[in-house]
């Protein structure tokens, strides 16, 4: 028992030496270099390495060098023979960027309170080698096998052609894209744009620079240039993060990846639009580019007089349906015509908008008679063909076969005219022949109680007009007044769907978007329910709308989309409500 414990404190003893002896050693840190001489396309390896744990690490400057990857850390310790170990080391990896002789600078820590340098280290850079002998790093594999394309269709569109831009991530089969998250929306300056949706994305296979890649499809977008010459499509940039191999194998060989993060961009791309020629353009000219039909029909052709009947104006087939103007119908004056109903039936596809757009008149005759609704002239241009083409509309006789006649004929007159019916005379009003009359005494109109009040009413009357008259100079002079009536009556009528729905979440969100897009399609001839917040924004903006209007009109948006996901009560379907009426009448003071 004597001799074990002898031997157990003379091992507590020389451990206690060796930790000591280690811990008050003297203090290391220096820098190595992989190599000293390399060539331009080689790498470059600095290790900064200390004996002892350090804080405040500040690495130089690396003049002459880019780097690829660091700082990496990695910390030894280890016990041999009673001796503690202690190493720990910052990684970087270089990349020289011409050739010539530079120097690494001194690299700082603070270790035990005190601060330590680096000796620095001059490296020669030579031409490039033919076997570079530095393996590539796991961001140079990213680069070689990454990369972001936008592929647009046609670079030389005529204004209002479609003009398809899909944006697709290639990448090899050595490394595998776990993650992508955009950086940066184009906004499509000077086109009209929308997005074609879809699903899911779908890994393809398809060749880029002439070798086998796999791609994803971002995103797809078709656009329609609104104005001539040279226009940008700005870049789409993304932060993906994709798993890299390396040259490191695990215990059972299998080859060990590496997790980079990388921002690519699909890159500026340029269009040069040309205008529609000047040559051959039809009178009456409405911007309609594409390869269209155009017709004119009727529900009936025959009908009494207080009947009614719709007359259609339409225009179908492929091109900027929602960019143009339907021609106007010109019909007689003795018929009643109604504001059109415009309708559309449009779907937008990769290669563009196809369909058709309608306007619908409601028409009443009052007479009866036969009436001509005059032809009508369309006219677009086809880009195919490169030439300006035009239709007419067929003559259409509407026929009223029973009702009251005219005297005079009818004859066209613009939409709106006034129209002055004239009675014939052949009416016949019975003639009693036996009058039964009674003897009646007769007295004196003047000077009775009748003739005095005709006589003071005038008198009574001139208070009140004036007083009336008044009121209605200062409603007339109140503009603003007025202004705001209109626009509390305009929003009330837009929002009464959404009114009658409060307190039912999903249906009162979506009444309330339907209204808030409506009255924008209403007051800007488009179909905002395509657009993003963002183009949303910069139309409003555009038509100088104030900001706060702005922000409260997309924060409504928000809203109805966050609806879907979140519970809201029925205190802030209220609020919602109240503040989309206070926006509309705000935005309708300026629109």
């Amino acid at each position: 028992m004597r001799i074990r414990g002898w031997i157990i404190s003379l091992f507590l003893a020389f451990s206690a030496t060796a930790l000591l002896g280690q811990e008050d050693g003297e203090v290391t840190f220096e820098l190595k270099l992989s190599k000293e001489r390399l060539g331009v396309n080689e790498r470059l390896r600095a290790d900064f390495v200390m004996n002892k744990d350090g804080d405040n690490f500040v690495p130089p400057d690396f003049e002459g060098f880019r780097v690829l990857m660091g700082p990496s850390q990695s910390i030894s310790s280890s016990w041999i023979n009673g001796v503690r170990s202690y190493s720990k080391t910052y990684t970087y990896v270089l990349a020289p960027e011409a050739k010539g002789r530079f120097t690494i600078g001194q690299g700082t820590i603070v270790i035990s309170g005190e601060v330590h340098k680096t000796i620095p280290r001059e490296v020669t850079v030579t031409e490039a080698v033919d076997n570079p002998n530095g393996a590539p790093s796991v961001d140079e594999i990213a680069d070689e096998n990454l990369h972001l394309v936008a592929e647009v269709s046609k670079t030389n569109p005529y204004m209002n052609e479609p003009v398809s831009v899909v944006y697709k991530l290639y990448f090899s089969s050595t490394v595998g894209v776990s993650n992508f998250r955009p950086l940066d929306n184009p906004k499509y300056n000077n086109f009209w744009s929308q997005e074609i949706p879809f699903s899911k994305y779908s890994i393809e296979n398809g060749t880029y620079g002439g070798q086998p890649y796999r791609y994803v499809v971002l995103k797809r977008v078709v656009l329609y240039p609104q104005k001539s010459g040279e226009l940008a499509i700005e870049p789409l940039a993304l932060e993906v993060s994709l798993e890299v191999p390396t040259d490191k194998r695990n215990f059972f060989g299998e080859r060990i990846y590496a997790t980079a993060n990388k921002t690519v961009s699909a890159g500026r791309r340029t269009l040069q639009v040309r205008p529609l020629p000047e040559a051959g353009k039809p009178a009456g000219f409405s911007g309609a580019v594409g390869d269209l039909d155009f017709e004119v029909t009727t529900s009936k052709t025959s009908l009494k007089a207080t009947e009614s009947l719709q007359a259609t104006v339409s225009v179908s087939g492929s091109g900027n349906l929602k960019l143009f103007q339907l021609p106007k119908l010109t019909l007689p004056s003795s018929l009643e015509v109604y504001e059109p109903e415009f309708s559309e039936d449009i779907r937008t596809t990769i290669s563009g908008m196809q369909g058709s757009v309608s306007e619908q008149y409601t028409i009443v005759p009052g007479f009866q008679g036969k009436y001509p609704i005059p032809p009508i002239n369309f006219s677009w241009f086809n880009p195919r063909t490169e030439t300006y083409e035009s239709m007419s509309s067929d003559e259409i006789t509407i026929e009223v076969t029973e009702g009251p006649t005219a005297v005079a004929a009818s004859t066209p007159a613009a939409p709106g005219a006034v129209k002055s019916p004239v009675i014939s005379g052949n009416q016949f009003y019975f003639i009693k022949l036996r009058p039964e009359l009674s003897s009646k005494t007769w007295s004196p109109f003047f000077g009775s109680r009748a003739h005095i009040i005709w006589l003071l009413a005038p008198l009574l009357l001139i208070p009140l007009f004036v007083v009336l008259r008044r009121k209605q100079e200062e409603r007339q002079r109140d503009v603003v007044g007025n202004k705001v009536k209109r626009a509390n009556r305009l929003a009330r009528r837009y929002l009464s769907r959404a009114r009658k729905l409060l307190g039912q979440k999903d249906a009162f969100y979506v009444a309330l978007e339907r209204a808030l897009h409506n009255y924008l399609k209403a007051k800007l001839k488009i179909e905002t329910s395509e657009f993003s917040k963002d183009k949303i924004r910069e139309l409003l903006t555009d038509r100088g709308v104030a900001s706060d209007a702005v922000d409260d009109f997309t924060r409504l948006l928000e809203n109805c989309e966050m609806a879907r996901y979140s519970p809201f009560s029925r205190v802030q379907m209220q609020q919602d409500y109240d503040k989309a009426s206070e926006v509309i009448t705000e935005l309708d003071k300026s629109l």
